[in-house]
């Protein structure tokens, strides 16, 4: 799956960082790199702001514990139907 290319969501999430998203610079050129790199993630404000949310907060801190092992683990799994629901539903204003 390739996720270099977001300027396409711009019309759907008109964000500051889908309009300032950068390609994934590859190493070879080629499109996959051979050598030992690691993955990477940037956090949006929103994200960043709900990582450093207070003990108080609606954040669910044991839901979000185990989520975060299960991705670790390889075995966090999200039916597709469930991921177009929600998708659709945002679209339409209803979620």
């Amino acid at each position: 799956m390739n996720v270099n290319d977001l300027q396409g969501l711009q019309p759907l999430f008109p964000s500051p960082e889908v309009a300032q998203a950068q390609p994934a610079k590859s190493d070879s050129g080629a499109g996959l790199s051979t050598g030992s790199t690691t993955d990477q993630a940037t956090l949006s404000t929103a994200a960043s702001a709900a990582a450093q949310a207070s003990p108080d907060s609606d954040v669910r801190m044991d839901k979000v514990k185990q989520i975060q092992q299960a991705l670790a683990a390889g075995t966090y799994n999200v039916p597709a139907t469930a991921v177009a629901d929600k998708m659709i539903s945002q679209m339409l204003g209803k979620g």
